[in-house]
Order: structure tokens, then C-alpha cells, then sequence
């Protein structure tokens, strides 16, 4: 295959490689050679790290979809046909997998998981050495290899081939790392928490170390099946968490997707706390507490514009990135800075942890709520948002948005009428087949008319 046709094709997203288990991308095949790739480049750059006779040691963990079986063997093959070994860690929140990749000095780590998708598709993401996310050059490079043939030559064989070993502690390892990040002495004695763990990578972790904390536990969907992670639960289904804490009469609910990158909350009269609320609250008692780096919160462009009033009116200011985590993540580090996150519960506390973490955002405001003795509702609302209309829709395809000028005109007419008060974002998921629509300003209906009229137009355009 020519390098030009080599750089056609695309397997990376905007959080790794997605799609439908068992079809391409996601295949044993294409696993087995992202596995070879992988071995190959960590091994490069382990090259400084190690003496010349240590090979690279690669993490491989997963959420709880029955396709990981599949896939973590297809990966692992491909690690030790090039030579290096894998160290197998199970089922276990996306963070935990980037945590344990620090922890054991591993060059890289591998997590299987679609995060909030439903159990049919699968994923497959990198980390490096340090536990952060690959960056672009990287992901391109893993890409050529694997679509080159350029390494297919390569075939340690004897005693050159890896070997495989799995790690028995690495639950017990990502429980200490979390409790870790709340404060040492502090207890949750008195506070009954709710907890809908998506019957996803969290349903051991989370219950267990707000046990251990001494929080009275509700937990709901911690029974995975490999069939129904994200199935009417988890935080994409935020519905479900508010029916759980009402009923359980508890004080907070804590709501994670399928990976545990992360969380949603809900105040204890059972309303959604989102990831916009979240942020609010732990920057403003950041800079109460003089430790937000620089006094500014990196958030991404779906953000309510409120926030920036509200960190404003504190003596603070927002970055603001491009949608995902991964963006965010690059700013905090480019600039030194250590709260971000999304509006949809990818929180990232860089003085804990590299990557989202809803355990450890969640623990993070329920110190908060310790400390404070205020409920969630008081806390959230430091936060006045701006009307949000958001419309997410299948497409059968995805243009450029330019091929499409009666959307285009549509959106131009409604940025027109909102200049000055208000937005429009629109864009196409990295992660699954649909279109995002956003659309803020100050008057409610006049923004869900905007939302509507071109939510039909692109259904009737590119609408599965």
C-alpha cells in the first residue's frame, strides 16, 4: 500500500479508536495490528527509559463489555509478537488504567471501552508512560504502521517473543489512588450517597471507596453483564440517578458512564447537577482556598458562557478549548494549569490524576460538601447559566458542514439574531455517528425555535 493511500485512512478519533465491535475498526484484525504498531512505537520511545536488554511493558484494561474479551487478546497477540509484554489488569475505570500504567512503570497503557456508548461498540485508547493521552503525531504514526505494512517484516522469534502476566492488585491499587485525593482524616461518617455506576468499570472501585470512607451507600446498576453497561443508567441517563436518590432519601447521587472518565451529580431534592455546576463549584473553592493555578479553570467551547460570568465575578477566568477532554487536557498542561473539564462530567483534577476521573471529581465536591455543611443545591447554584438548546442527531453521513449551505444559511440567520447575547455550535461527535447542535442565549424560546428549525433541516439533509 503507497504512503498516499496510507494517509487517506483514519482510525483515531477524538478519544481513540470507536465503532461497532467485530466491524471495522473494531476487529480482532485491525486490534492485532494496533497492538503491533503500539509495541513497536513505546518500544522506540522506551529506548531511553530502560537498559538494552528490558522490553516494553504495555498495560492493557477494560470496561465490561462482553467485545473486550475479543479484542484484549487480539491486542495483547500483537504486543508480544513484536517482542513486548503485557500486563493484563481487567475490568477498571479508564483513570485507573492510566494510574496503574504510572504506577508499575509500564511504557504504555491500552484501555477497551466506548465510554457512554451502548455495549455494541467497543473502543480502543492509549496512554503513555506518564498516564497522559497520545497526542496527534503519535496517533497518525500508529496509523501509518498500521496500514504501511512497514513492520510486517518484524518477527522476534524463541526466547524474543512476549509474555503475558496479569496484575491481581490493580482494584486495590486504584482504590488507594483515589481515596488519596481526598483529604487525609476527613470521613464521609453521616452523608448518604447514591451511586449508579452505569454497570460499567466503577462498580466495584466507587462503592468501595466511598465505603471505606464511611459514606452510607444506595447503589444501583453494579451487575454487569457485558450486555448492559450504559443501558437506561449511567450518566448519558441522568433520569435514573435522580429516581435513585429520591427514593433512597440521599443526600448527593453520583452517576458515572460506562468507563468512569465521568460523572454527573444530583442534589439531594433529585435534581442534575452537571459537569458546567461541577466545575463552578470546585474553582470557586479553588480560588477561596488561593490554589487554582494562575486563578483560571479550563473549560471547552460547550460550556455555559455562565461560567465565565461566575468566575469572573470571583477574580477568576476561563481557558476555553475545543470539545474534548483530550483538548482540555493539552491547555491545563500547556499552561500549567490544574481544574478543567466538560460540560458533559469529564472533570480532570491535574493535582491528582492525568486524565478524567469520576471518582475523583466526585470526591473532590463532596469534600466540599463536608467542609462547607451546605447541601448541593446551595453549592450549585453559584452558578447562573445561560438558556441552552442542544439537539443531537444520527446521520447516516457526515460532510463538511460548507456542502451543506441551507444548514449553513440557517445557522448564519440564527447567529445574526443573536449577536452579542448568545452562540451557535455545531458539530459532528468524534466518538459516534451524530451530529451536535448548541445553541445558547437569553431567551429560552427564541433559541429552541433556532434548535428546531435546524435540527429538521439536517435530519431531512444527513439524518439516519
Amino acid at each position: 500500500m503507497s504512503n498516499t493511500a496510507d494517509s487517506s485512512r483514519k482510525l483515531f478519533g477524538t478519544d481513540g479508536v470507536r465503532g461497532v465491535a467485530n466491524l471495522e475498526p473494531v476487529t480482532a484484525e485491525t486490534a492485532l495490528k494496533l497492538g503491533r504498531a503500539a509495541a513497536h512505537i513505546f518500544s522506540e520511545m522506551a529506548v531511553h527509559r530502560k537498559s538494552a536488554n528490558q522490553r516494553a511493558t504495555i498495560v492493557i484494561g477494560k470496561d465490561t463489555r462482553l467485545s473486550g474479551y475479543m479484542l484484549e487478546n487480539a491486542l495483547a497477540a500483537g504486543v508480544m509478537s513484536l517482542g513486548a509484554n503485557v500486563l493484563f489488569i481487567g475490568p477498571l475505570p479508564t483513570p485507573g488504567v492510566a494510574y496503574i500504567t504510572r504506577s508499575l512503570r509500564a511504557d504504555a497503557g491500552i484501555v477497551l471501552s466506548a465510554s457512554h456508548n451502548p455495549y455494541e461498540d467497543n473502543g480502543i485508547k492509549f496512554f503513555r508512560h506518564d498516564g497522559y493521552k497520545l497526542d496527534d503525531a503519535i496517533e497518525r504514526r500508529i496509523e501509518h504502521l498500521v496500514f504501511s505494512g512497514e513492520i510486517e517484516s518484524i518477527r522476534p522469534t524463541a526466547g524474543k517473543i512476549g509474555q503475558a502476566k496479569r496484575i491481581d492488585d490493580a482494584l486495590g491499587r486504584y482504590v488507594e489512588f483515589a481515596k488519596a485525593s481526598f483529604p487525609r482524616g476527613m470521613t464521609l461518617e453521616g452523608l448518604h450517597v447514591a451511586v449508579d455506576c452505569a454497570n460499567g468499570a466503577a462498580y466495584k472501585s466507587t462503592p468501595c471507596v466511598l465505603r471505606e470512607l464511611g459514606a452510607k451507600l444506595t447503589t444501583a446498576h453494579t451487575a454487569p453483564d457485558g450486555r448492559n453497561i450504559n443501558t437506561n443508567c449511567g450518566s448519558t441517563f441522568p433520569e435514573e440517578i435522580s429516581r435513585v436518590d429520591r427514593e433512597s432519601g440521599a443526600s448527593v447521587g453520583i452517576s458515572h458512564d460506562g468507563d468512569a472518565d465521568r460523572v454527573l451529580l444530583c442534589d439531594e431534592k433529585g435534581e442534575v447537577v452537571d459537569g458546567d455546576e461541577i466545575l463552578a463549584i470546585a474553582a470557586l473553592d479553588a480560588l477561596r482556598r488561593e490554589t487554582l493555578a494562575r486563578n483560571t479553570l479550563v473549560a471547552t467551547v460547550m460550556s455555559n458562557f455562565g461560567l465565565d460570568e461566575t468566575l469572573r465575578s470571583h477574580g477568576g477566568d476561563v481557558l476555553r478549548t475545543a470539545v474534548g477532554d483530550r483538548y482540555v487536557i493539552e491547555a491545563m498542561v500547556r499552561e500549567n494549569l490544574n481544574i478543567g473539564g466538560e460540560q458533559s462530567g469529564h472533570m480532570i483534577f491535574r493535582d491528582f490524576g492525568t486524565t478524567g476521573d469520576g471518582l475523583v471529581s466526585a470526591l473532590q465536591i463532596l469534600r466540599i460538601l463536608v467542609e462547607t455543611g451546605k447541601p448541593l443545591s446551595e453549592l450549585k447554584s453559584c452558578l447562573s447559566k445561560y438558556p441552552q438548546a442542544q439537539r443531537n442527531l444520527r446521520v447516516q453521513r457526515k460532510p463538511p458542514l460548507s456542502e451543506l449551505p441551507e444548514i449553513q444559511k440557517l445557522v448564519a440567520n440564527a447567529e445574526q439574531v443573536l449577536a452579542g447575547s448568545g452562540r451557535v455550535l455545531l458539530r459532528y461527535s468524534g466518538t459516534e455517528p451524530k451530529i451536535r447542535l448548541l445553541i445558547e442565549g437569553r431567551e429560552a424560546n427564541q433559541i429552541n425555535s433556532f434548535a428546531d428549525e435546524i435540527a429538521a433541516a439536517l435530519k431531512a439533509s444527513i439524518g439516519a
